[in-house]
């Protein structure tokens, strides 16, 4: 039965458990032997509640009735009793180079939420003040990136990608200074405040802050904690299955990696502190869609010039990432043997996964005694998709509906059925219709060779493939409108989203490509972390 908000069941086991800062004002300073620091959420002058999500609200037995009492707590003017509001303490490694105490600089996790399964959330508010990690921060959000967040994060979960969730989005009444671009031309923008919802927000720098600062009893502390309540499987007593547990954390970034790059999601920020020790998709800042495929494309600006977080690279960041994880839980002694076993898990969970994933976009099944043909078999498919401008949702829509059975199919011919998915498709010279034409022919020959009925290949790519992505120019739209007062908007792409394996109808707009004039719009191709 749904609760008012006053009425949820909170519990607070990570203050409760873990050492703590002594001081409890605000200020930013260096936090040491701890965890993390309590703060308050600085109250904003008219908060109103533009988006609740009811699936997230589901979770947590929370009534979806916009109460007042509920417009305050999301909006950072009230804490209820039995909240125990924190900022937890952590580091990361930023573009492959340690960058020393980070922590929650505008997130405050309220309380944890135990719903009636039993089930344990975290209702974390993104933008409700200055923390002590905010460093020369404001603690702030924009409603652009708030709105951004509440959107991705809510389509990648219908979209079958393990993520993090949003409740909701509250406009602040309060103007926020940001200069989105870094470009030396700061504007006022509105603010927002958006709530995050996970079992944890804990990631691989809550680790590896202690492991630095070589702080071993709380680093040994926080692992216990970790693995009572997230991973028992790995604790037996006093004993830890470290090795056990980084297999895991392995298993389960490769599995989320593999989901990023079947949907052509590029995260745009992989530091390690932006790594989720569930293997969630978390921190939604500078990230981008693959509208145009392209292996080499990052979203984020201050990524431009070295691309370490391309979307081709993604894989490999991770495995980086798990590297400092690893090393972390090193750092507490013992052998190294087993862990370095366990980071094999990774390579090897992200070649099969992968091979299955882009065997399962073109709605093939994996044969055993055909391994080095599918892996020839996709090259292909990434040659074809890379040589020009190919948009790559609509691309796997057009191949799904191919009539690969027909006695009268031919390769050359079929450029004409595919001919939406490109850019500028009279600018593909003749090599690559032969490129083209020769994927075709080996695609429709593996297909034929399995005796798949074109209609039962359609229905399998369509259930991998999605229709409906937040494209970033359809996102940035939705900011406009939404920041000129028009809230229908983000209800109607919101309800979209739930259904992006699905054509729906007059929706013909959210599946287009990027107009021209998006190519280099601020918001709709390269974005800064401040997005």
């Amino acid at each position: 039965m749904a609760s008012t908000i006053e009425e949820l069941t909170f519990r607070n086991q990570f203050v409760e458990e873990l050492p703590a800062d002594p001081r409890q004002d605000n200020g930013t300073r260096q936090v040491f032997d701890a965890c993390y620091s309590r703060v308050t959420p600085t109250a904003v002058p008219a908060p109103r509640l533009l988006a609740l999500v009811p699936e997230v609200a589901a979770l947590l037995d929370l009534d979806t009735q916009a109460t007042p009492s509920l417009v305050n707590v999301l909006g950072g003017n009230l804490v209820l009793a039995g909240m125990k509001p924190y900022a937890a303490c952590y580091g990361g490694h930023q573009f492959g180079n340690w960058a020393g105490q980070l922590g929650d600089g505008r997130a405050m996790t309220l309380s944890e939420v135990v719903n009636g399964r039993g089930e344990v959330f975290e209702m974390q508010l993104k933008g409700a003040g200055p923390t002590p990690y905010s460093r020369r921060a404001d603690g702030r959000a924009v409603l652009r990136s708030s709105l951004r967040e509440l959107v991705c994060s809510e389509a990648m979960f219908h979209l079958g990608v393990p993520t993090t969730r949003a409740l909701s989005l509250v406009a602040t009444g309060a103007s926020v200074e940001r200069d989105m671009l870094y470009d030396g031309n700061p504007a006022y923008e509105p603010g927002a405040i958006v709530c995050r919802v996970a079992p944890t927000f804990l990631r691989f720098g809550n680790y590896e802050i202690h492991a630095a600062r070589k702080d071993h009893n709380t680093l040994n502390t926080l692992l216990r904690y970790t693995l009572k309540n997230f991973y028992p499987a790995f604790l037996a007593g006093n004993e830890m299955d470290l090795p056990g547990l980084l297999k895991e954390v392995c298993r389960r970034t490769a599995t989320m990696v593999v989901h990023w790059m079947r949907v052509g999601f590029v995260h745009g920020v992989m530091n390690t502190d932006n790594m989720s020790i569930l293997g969630l998709t978390i921190d939604y800042g500078p990230y981008g869609w693959v509208e145009p495929f392209d292996p080499n494309w990052t979203p984020n600006t201050t990524d431009a010039e070295g691309r370490r977080y391309r979307f081709g690279n993604q894989p490999r960041i991770a495995f980086w990432n798990l590297l400092q994880f690893a090393s972390a839980l090193a750092s507490l002694g013992g052998e190294i043997a087993p862990l370095e076993e366990a980071m094999a898990v990774f390579r090897d969970e992200l070649e099969a996964q992968q091979r299955q994933m882009m065997l399962a976009k073109l709605g093939l099944r994996e044969r055993v005694d055909a391994t080095e043909d599918d892996d020839r078999l996709i090259a292909q498919l990434v040659q074809t998709m890379a040589m020009v401008e190919t948009d790559m949702t609509i691309f796997f829509r057009k191949l799904a509906d191919l009539p690969l059975q027909s006695d009268t199919f031919a390769p050359h011919a079929a450029f004409a059925h595919l001919r939406e998915a490109y850019y500028a498709p009279e600018d593909l010279t003749p090599q690559q219709h032969e490129i083209l034409a020769g994927f075709l022919a080996a695609y429709a020959a593996r297909a034929q060779h399995e005796q798949l009925q074109d209609g039962v290949r359609a229905l399998s790519m369509n259930q991998t493939n999605p229709m409906y992505v937040p494209r970033n120019y359809v996102v940035q739209q939705v900011i406009d409108k939404t920041e000129q007062g028009d809230t229908q908007a983000l209800a109607d792409l919101l309800q979209l989203l739930r259904n992006p394996y699905t054509q729906q109808p007059n929706s013909e707009a959210y599946a287009s490509k990027r107009p021209e004039w998006a190519r280099n719009k601020p918001g709709c191709s390269m974005l800064s972390c401040s997005s």
